[in-house]
């Protein structure tokens, strides 16, 4: 019994020796792991301050080429299910909003060349509003928008 202690406590002795000189050296860096993200946007106060934070610009059409798939009734506004699609070639980002809450962005996703332009998510919405989808396809913004009325929670309680 005394033999099985000392083997456990000289094998984690060992183990927290290795990661704690590896962090040490640099090799472990949790910064380095975690994706780069602007607060300052996500902490945005409306539609267009986010849109010119993301994109440089808030200039964006409307196109039947984006396509928000919702429920026109959300039961709880904790968690209200969206989908988003697109059949615009060399869409590298979809950005989603929650227009009616205090910080509207709730999510950006990024696209590499191959990616299909498909997103499936959910997201907070603290009272009935539109639910607003801006992608980017090549240089331009192109958006569409639904309503969504949240009947009771929100993500205001």
């Amino acid at each position: 019994m005394l033999d099985t202690n000392r083997r456990v406590f000289l094998k984690e002795s060992l183990a927290t020796s290795a990661v704690s000189a590896a962090w040490a050296v640099g090799l472990l860096n949790p910064q380095a792991l975690l994706a780069e993200w602007s607060k300052n946007i996500f902490e945005a106060k409306d539609v267009p301050e986010v849109l010119k934070g993301l994109y440089g610009t808030d200039i964006h059409e409307a196109n039947e080429a984006v396509e928000i798939k919702a429920p026109e009734i959300a039961e709880n506004g904790a968690v209200v299910p969206i989908t988003i699609e697109s059949n615009l070639p060399g869409v590298t980002q979809i950005a989603v909003f929650a227009s009616i809450n205090t910080f509207p962005l709730a999510a950006d996703f990024r696209f590499t060349d191959n990616a299909v332009p498909y997103i499936s998510t959910r997201i907070k919405m603290s009272k009935t509003g539109d639910v607003v989808a801006v992608v980017k396809a090549g240089d331009k913004l192109y958006s569409s928008r639904k309503e969504i009325k949240v009947t009771i929670g929100g993500c205001g309680g």
